[in-house]
């Protein structure tokens, strides 16, 4: 019977809010004088309530988590941004201690937290590779046994010699994968890093995940793509809010976990205002059918119509808003981005709130369950990616005439044009009050 290599018994982190120190132990002492004679923080910000500048209470990043991880399983954490799922893997890797709790760890942990910390962009590929692995805990011998290797997986062999400063942030964030990748550690600790670089690099890590998984040792595997993770975790733990909300099977869990945040009713959706203090916040989404009616159900032949309310708060560029459909599972099929179609956008956004209307058209679409997400953002960053999703039932009348001509079991680009009408700005220069309004 296999062992535990990872024993975790109600351990708890807890991080303080504000600011905590002023950068000297000189000014820290005058602060904590001045506190304790009940006076104004010498050190507060001109124009800020002196009251504030002191710590602002705490936050249980992990509340009472307690779980095992046996060897040669792979463990997929899932969660939303903020659950503390890098928090745990933090803890695990020995880069921050527990508040409060046991960790028990057996063999050697190899860490894939922040891909390319090490880095020095004056030197070159080559002598990253040497620094970043001893950094990981890697040999010399080791890195020269394994060098041909990882300069080969990274794909980056023309300017191993040239100083990493003139890469590409891709090429940057390849080597420093490569050379992560090739540790041979008992456990592997990996948080979200299958999303650098394109498609085929992206293969090529998922595929190196496989081996590692495979050859019987312990993968723990942070990831927001469901649909990655169910393949190459056969066990998920869910948290919530810094606690375990479940912890099973990965096909369960992950349906738990997508369900949680599904709006499903009339075929409208209103985003709460949590989390959206950026240049661009959605307000609603409306999925209407031919009829011009709110729907969750469509056949399979009919067009689909999305109506999206958005508000940009300063005018900006660069920009692009998208309408995504998912699969059940959360693999990304398609999306239309507004921009594609009116690219006027992306030199330009007035600040104002804006309806946005774009319609799917019929067959493209086989029979099932999927999920609708919006997102905005640029090129540096997403600007709002609300966590509710709406869901939609495609059903099969008169469906079978396309034979499949789009959406087999491939995920082929899709060449049918969407309708997409030029957004309206409804209200060119809102109010305050226009958040409230839309609530």
């Amino acid at each position: 019977m296999s062992q535990p290599v990872i024993s975790v018994e109600h351990l708890s982190k807890q991080y303080d809010l504000g600011v905590i120190g002023t950068g000297t132990l000189t000014r820290d002492l005058e602060r904590w004088w001045a506190r304790t004679r009940h006076k104004p923080d010498p050190y507060s910000l001109v124009g800020t309530d002196p009251e504030k500048s002191w710590l602002q209470g705490s936050i249980l990043a992990l509340d009472d988590v307690s779980f095992t991880v046996q060897q040669g399983e792979a463990l997929g954490i899932i969660g939303k941004n903020g659950a503390g799922k890098s928090t745990l893997l933090k803890i695990l890797s020995r880069v921050t201690a527990p508040t409060s709790g046991v960790v028990k760890v057996k063999g050697r942990i190899g860490s894939l937290l922040e891909v390319g910390t090490g880095f020095h962009p004056e030197l070159t590929g080559r002598e990253n590779v040497y620094l970043n692995g001893a950094i990981l805990g890697m040999k010399r011998a080791e890195v020269d046994r394994k060098f041909d290797e990882i300069v080969a997986f990274s794909g980056v062999e023309k300017f191993i010699d040239t100083p990493v400063k003139r890469y590409s942030s891709g090429m940057y964030v390849r080597l420093a994968f490569a050379v992560a990748a090739h540790l041979d550690p008992e456990i592997l600790v990996v948080d979200e890093v299958l999303a650098v670089g394109d498609a085929e690099f992206q293969k090529k890590c998922l595929g190196k995940m496989s081996d590692v998984a495979g050859e019987g040792r312990t993968v723990l595997f942070v990831s927001h793509n469901m649909g990655t993770l169910m393949r190459l975790c056969p066990i998920a733990l869910w948290l919530k809010d810094g606690h375990i909300e479940s912890v099973g099977k990965s096909d369960e869990v992950v349906e738990a976990y997508l369900n949680s945040g599904l709006a499903i009713g009339s075929g409208r959706v209103v985003y709460p205002l949590d989390g959206t203090d950026g240049e661009v916040r959605f307000i609603s989404l409306e999925i209407v059918n031919e009829q011009g009616e709110l729907a969750t159900s469509f056949h399979a032949d009919e067009p689909i119509t999305f109506r999206v309310r958005y508000q940009v708060k300063q005018d900006i560029s660069g920009v692009n808003l998208a309408v995504m459909i998912m699969t059940a599972a959360g693999d990304h099929l398609w999306e239309i981005s507004d921009v594609d179609y009116l690219p006027e956008l992306f030199e330009k956004r007035q600040k104002g709130q804006y309806l946005f209307t774009c319609t799917a058209p019929a067959n493209v679409l086989k029979p099932g369950t999927y999920r609708i997400q919006l997102g905005a953002g640029d090129a540096r960053r997403k600007l709002h990616r609300p966590d509710l999703q709406a869901l939609i039932e495609i059903t099969p009348k008169g469906y079978w005439k396309q034979s499949y001509q789009y959406f087999g079991l491939s995920r082929a680009p899709i060449v049918v044009p969407w309708a997409v009408e030029r957004p309206v700005i409804e209200n060119p220069f809102p109010d305050d009050e226009t958040d409230e309004e839309e609530e």
